[in-house]
């Protein structure tokens, strides 16, 4: 280590391209069995040669789109925690620069997914795609859709997906490049120390008004609630939300055990842990709050356009759906474990058992994903094989390399934050 820069070992290097390299061997594959470029077929009338190429894409924006708002996610929370003078944790937050570092990668990835699957016409993801349903006097025009075209057509769809991706990525820059000049500029005294804030309020409250004007709302409708095109939920962005901002905190928990545990992060305790845990904890129940509220509205009011979305997943009284199991698994993952392990004191301290469940909240919110998009893509003829942990191994690679990249050009210590000592000696 050299200035509290971290060496990054060899085994993080070798994991870092091991998962890359197999995640390009999964596309590469992907590219030469499954055909993506071949003329659209909905699942509803194509044969499973046909589904392959829309697996391919569905897939894709699975993941392009959960790694991205889930390392969307460190950056929102170092802007509400400055915004809400929170100084607990100054002593890991380069960790959640560096994990917000990778926003513009994955953003670009993510973004070329999209320019894809909408210029290359893919009806079978995005419906809506489909000119002939806009035709009046036709046996093809969709009212619904019709009526929903001032937002859901290509222009306004990849023009505001450019300028999300572009704003998320400007401004967390901003955020870092004022947290990295204060390595730089020394330590302050009071007057200098009121005006570096107040430029980390104003960046901060910019982010976080974009943030809810696009991952709180907008860009989840765009992304993925318009793949099934008739239904809708008020709730769903907040659920998308929920869902990647615990899977966000969990990736921030991961990586600043990683380093704690190779003897960095000097100021970091268990007190930062339990902290840590709360979140996770209190997050999970949120998530679980918004599954069941919107499971349950939907239900009650039994309308044929809303109810067939849960239908599409689980089936209905006569008829268990290919989804059933997955759709179940999800609660189990993402809400009773998370609640049963973390409810105690003790183990939101304990640096293992919180690894462990913070890896099992990733991975429980990427099967959330894919519940999400498959039904409405594919339909039932789904698979969890090795292309799909091929392709979700591509994204962890990029996000380790992106973060290995940060830590080890930059202090992985705020050394002159206002608030470093603060969170130094933090109790909770």
């Amino acid at each position: 280590m050299n200035n509290n820069q971290f060496d990054l070992p060899g085994s993080y290097k070798k994991w870092t391209w091991g998962l890359i390299v197999a995640g390009l061997l999964a596309v590469l594959y992907g590219f030469i069995m499954f055909h993506p470029f071949a003329h659209p077929v909905h699942h509803e009338a194509g044969a499973q040669a046909d589904v392959n190429g829309t697996r391919f894409w569905a897939v894709l924006l699975q993941n392009s789109v959960y790694w991205l708002l889930t390392a969307n996610t460190a950056m929102f929370f170092i802007c509400i925690t400055t915004l809400a003078m929170g100084g607990w944790q100054v002593a890991m937050r380069r960790v959640s620069e560096a994990i917000s570092s990778v926003v513009p990668v994955l953003g670009l990835i993510t973004f070329i997914i999209l320019l894809a699957i909408v210029l290359g016409g893919r009806t079978d993801i995005y419906h809506w795609l489909d000119p002939n349903l806009y035709v009046k006097g036709t046996g093809t025009f969709d009212k619904i859709l019709n009526g929903k075209h001032g937002f859901l057509n290509p222009t306004f769809f990849l023009v505001w997906s450019a300028l999300s991706i572009g704003l998320w990525s400007l401004l967390g820059r901003k955020m870092r490049s004022l947290s990295l000049n204060s390595d730089d500029e020394g330590p302050m005294d009071h007057v200098q120390a009121k005006k570096w804030m107040d430029s980390n309020f104003t960046y901060a409250s910019f982010f976080v008004v974009f943030f809810g004007l696009s991952v709180a709302s907008t860009v989840p409708w765009l992304w993925l609630m318009s793949i099934d095109t008739h239904w809708y939920s008020t709730m769903y962005s907040w659920y998308t939300f929920a869902s990647t901002f615990v899977s966000g905190l969990s990736l921030i928990a991961v990586f600043v055990i990683y380093l704690k545990n190779r003897g960095e992060l000097e100021y970091v305790t268990e007190e930062h842990l339990h902290d840590i845990g709360k979140f996770m904890f209190a997050f999970s129940v949120f998530w679980a709050y918004l599954w069941f509220d919107q499971y349950m509205l939907i239900w009650y009011s039994n309308q044929p356009e809303e109810t067939r979305y849960f239908i599409d997943r689980i089936g209905n009284a006569t008829k268990t759906g290919p989804y059933y199991g997955l759709f179940f698994f999800n609660l189990i993952v993402n809400f009773l474990a998370p609640l049963l392990i973390l409810m105690r004191k003790s183990t939101k301290r304990n640096w293992t058992v919180v690894t462990f469940v913070a890896v099992l909240i990733i991975f429980g919110h990427w099967i959330d994903f894919f519940q999400m998009v498959m039904p409405g893509t594919v339909g039932p003829n789904f698979e969890l094989m090795p292309f799909e942990f091929g392709i979700a191994a591509l994204f962890i690679g990029v996000i380790m390399w992106g973060v290995g990249n940060y830590i080890s050009k930059h202090s992985l210590i705020a050394k002159n934050h206002p608030f470093l000592k603060e969170s130094m000696i933090h109790h909770t």
